[in-house]
């Protein structure tokens, strides 16, 4: 049961069902949404090999954020060495950008002495957790050992997804704590444990499939998933020549094994005052671009670099803010819009070094 796409099979297991989807082009996609006609969850844009100057903007980034990023995992990590019970930690990477972050972590807890069971779950915003694939964990670890993994936060959307789904008894009886997010940079406030509230680049957040074991965006749609199965993805074979899954993790590992070692490299710690002062934050910037495009769907506005980017890439943007155009993290953002044709500006008052606002096509 699982796979572990192009990753190595101790790295982690995906608990996602492979399917066949045939792709929906991202304007109609856009078009679905917009319209309640489909939820986003149902469908699938077809993924494409980053081109020759994109790639070179990833690894232009991983260059320089290589060494933070690093850091940045090694403080999470030794921040639940030392506050998780001893013995196992559960890790349960949100899929698809907690996955690259999950196994890091996993590498880097294995480093520190601790046994290390990692997962890639899916959790879609409106429709919650996978919960076949929670009871699948929680059949085989106690409920109390699971920590969930993402990347980053932008609005707290999924975060808040999360509490909700498991908020109420389990659907399978099994009682299920507060969950606990740990994520990288924790912009919305909404992690348990993050590291940072930098709104900085995560290499691997430039990249999709390629860089998360070429596995697609999760899928819940009722003629692929049926009652006991898995959330769905599409396995990108067609990509497999241009996957760097493998080499993203065996280059940031030096750096990681270096901050673990590093007696400086303190634990991560995040503090309530930290976390409303984000979550206040956040709403304001999302409320504030909402009202100037007149927006009633707080959901098309993508606040940070990693929404943004995510947004650029399978949404159809309708325009980019940057609070320093010429700053290195935001390049491959001013690259996309250009090559999506999307319109972008200068915004000195962002809260963040980015935002996209989605097209609007039709209603609200």
């Amino acid at each position: 049961m699982g796979f572990s796409g192009s990753y190595a099979a101790d790295d982690v297991t995906f608990l996602l069902k492979p399917v066949d989807l045939a792709p929906t082009p991202v304007a109609e996609k856009e078009r679905l949404i917009q319209s309640g006609a489909r939820h986003y969850s149902e469908m699938l844009s077809a993924e494409a090999a980053p081109d020759d100057t994109y790639l070179a903007l990833f690894n232009q980034a991983l260059a320089a954020n290589r060494g933070r990023f690093a850091g940045d995992l090694a403080r999470l990590a030794k921040a639940l060495h030392r506050e998780r019970p001893a013995g196992e930690i559960v890790l349960a990477s949100l899929a698809r950008a907690g996955t690259p972050v999950g196994v890091l972590l996993r590498r880097a807890l294995v480093g520190l002495g601790r046994p290390v069971a990692h997962y890639s779950v899916s959790i879609i915003r409106d429709r919650g957790i996978d919960r076949v694939a929670l009871d699948w964990i929680l059949a085989r670890h106690a409920a109390t050992r699971v920590v969930f993994v993402d990347g980053w936060t932008g609005k707290g959307a999924i975060a808040g997804e999360l509490v909700r789904s498991l908020g109420a008894e389990h659907a399978g009886g099994a009682a299920v704590p507060a969950p606990e997010l740990v994520a990288v940079a924790d912009l919305a406030g909404v992690a348990a444990l993050a590291a940072t509230a930098a709104d900085y680049l995560i290499p691997s957040a430039i990249l999709n499939a390629v860089i998360s074991g070429l596995v697609s965006r999760t899928v819940l749609n009722d003629e692929v998933v049926g009652p006991g199965d898995f959330h769905a993805c599409v396995v990108q074979h067609h990509l497999t020549g241009h996957d760097l899954s493998r080499r993203f993790v065996d280059d940031v590992m030096p750096d990681l094994e270096a901050a673990l070692a590093d007696p400086a490299v303190a634990p991560a710690v995040w503090h309530d005052e930290v976390r409303q002062h984000l979550a206040l934050t956040s709403a304001a910037c999302v409320a504030r671009l909402a009202a100037r495009h007149g927006l009633k769907d707080r959901n098309r506005v993508k606040p940070g670099i990693g929404e943004s980017t995510r947004a650029l890439l399978r949404r159809l943007p309708e325009h980019l803010y940057l609070a320093d155009p010429a700053a290195p993290d935001v390049a491959h953002l001013l690259h996309l819009a250009q090559t999506r044709g999307a319109a972008w500006s200068h915004d000195p008052d962002l809260p963040y070094r980015a935002a996209v606002v989605i097209r609007t096509l039709g209603r609200d």
